[in-house]
């Protein structure tokens, strides 16, 4: 099952001189929606300060389907792929909400991660069961 965890307007200073936005906001706004994503499955955000774990993003792997011109609306739908043990495999799609159209998507691999010691570790239950309600 897919969540929409993300709105998006593409402002001008977001654009690029062929006028559509650039590749840079495309990732930004995967990365959010990765986020809301991640919080959905059971995640939160204070662990980074209380428990000091957080995730690392291992691999990303964007198709760019459609341009995005000034004044765009879009929205992304995100879906689990994959729960691994110290990894998720997740997807996120990026639509045109004025007609639906896709215009960009991302598969992206993003490993549970401890901050202080710089390595991965299992994911938490809560994630993992989490997450299950999400796998597309």
């Amino acid at each position: 099952m897919s969540l929409l965890t993300y709105h998006g307007v593409v402002y001008p200073a977001q654009c690029d001189a062929m006028g559509h936005m650039n590749v840079q906001y495309y990732i930004a706004a995967f990365d959010q929606s990765l986020w809301h994503l991640m919080a959905a499955a059971g995640y939160s955000a204070a662990w980074i300060a209380e428990r000091q774990e957080g995730w690392a993003d291992r691999r990303y792997e964007v198709d760019f389907r459609r341009e995005l011109p000034v004044g765009s609306l879009f929205e992304i739908r995100s879906e689990v792929v994959k729960v691994g043990r110290t990894s998720l495999t997740t997807r996120q799609v990026m639509t045109d909400t004025a007609n639906g159209e896709l215009c960009a998507e991302m598969l992206a691999v993003s490993v549970y991660f401890d901050l202080a010691a710089r390595k991965a570790r299992p994911l938490p239950e809560v994630i993992v069961a989490g997450a299950a309600q999400f796998i597309g």
